[in-house]
């Protein structure tokens, strides 16, 4: 039996409860935050498409409003089925005790049925926009909820690796709605990047939570090999992000020189933050500038390539 299990619920079935709270309930449980993070990397894939295939936004405001809606609702999916799976070492964790799947505040069929309901309409929601798109929305859903949450998160060091595939599955997504050549530069560059990304950021949160994921047995890298090894696994991830840069050149020299300022003052900033910081607060900047990273960097990509045409 998982531990949440464990206890009553602490909502009687019969309680009904207010619109805010049950909407609070609901979003903790597909992870709100990472639905919006995830719907600017799928906006950003999707601009680059309408950018390099010339093709003006309202023309295909129909397949965009679809495969928006459709990703939302796959990636909330798939947050509810490993808020689901996780709830065991989620109540040993401090971060993730107060969520509603441990607390009892929805009840595990629900949370089930909720995340099985967000994932048959997203999936029909992105194949109505391009099948295409479905297979990527697919693919990341099973890749995020099988090979990464139930097989890899407590087995291997390599989970953050595995779990990486499916958060560069949006980027993809967004591309495919617009157009099924997925053998492009563009598309190449913004899965590869968002791929990079994704190991330096959760190393930092590795290592902030050290002691959480200990004590839930969650075998991550700075828990099993120790803060240099991250450090430097940090670094190699930050090399490749900058050389990925380059990537982008065929899109736009603008958005390439952008994307390798931006990870060349990332990477600067963990060499020199290391040598001058504690681990935990070399941690928290470089989490911190992971965050801002990210959202520059699509929102410009996202910017341009609907702004540059007009011009």
């Amino acid at each position: 039996m998982r531990m949440a299990d464990a206890g009553k619920e602490s909502i009687k079935p019969t309680q009904v409860l207010p619109f805010r709270e049950l909407q609070h309930i609901v979003f903790q449980t597909i992870k709100m935050g990472i639905i919006k993070s995830n719907l600017i990397a799928m906006f950003a894939g999707l601009c680059v498409a309408l950018y390099i295939k010339d093709v003006r936004f309202f023309d295909r405001i129909g397949d965009i409003l679809l495969a928006t809606v459709g990703s939302a609702l796959v990636i909330g999916a798939a947050g509810a089925f490993n808020n689901v799976y996780d709830r065991d070492i989620d109540f040993i964790m401090e971060r993730t005790r107060s969520r509603p799947t441990v607390t009892g505040q929805i009840k595990t069929k629900s949370a089930l049925l909720l995340g099985c309901g967000m994932a048959a309409s997203g999936l029909l929601a992105l194949g109505l926009a391009s099948p295409l798109a479905a297979l990527f929305g697919l693919l990341g859903l099973f890749i995020y909820v099988v090979p990464y949450t139930m097989w890899t998160k407590r087995r291997t060091i390599y989970n953050t690796e595995v779990g990486s595939f499916s958060g560069a599955m949006p980027p993809l997504i967004g591309w495919a709605a617009i157009s099924p050549d997925i053998a492009q530069p563009g598309a190449l560059a913004l899965f590869v990047i968002m791929l990079l990304w994704q190991m330096p950021h959760f190393y930092a949160i590795a290592i902030r939570r050290h002691d959480e994921y200990k004590a839930a047995n969650v075998p991550m890298l700075p828990v099993v090999k120790g803060m240099r090894r991250t450090y430097v696994q940090t670094n190699v991830y930050l090399v490749l992000l900058v050389a990925s840069s380059f990537l982008l050149v065929p899109v736009s020299p603008f958005l390439a020189g952008v994307a390798f300022l931006l990870s060349a003052a990332w990477l600067v900033l963990s060499v020199a933050g290391y040598r001058k910081m504690d681990a935990a607060k070399w941690a928290k900047l470089m989490f911190i500038y992971s965050l801002n990273h990210l959202t520059v960097l699509f929102v410009l990509i996202i910017a341009y390539c609907l702004i540059r045409p007009l011009f």
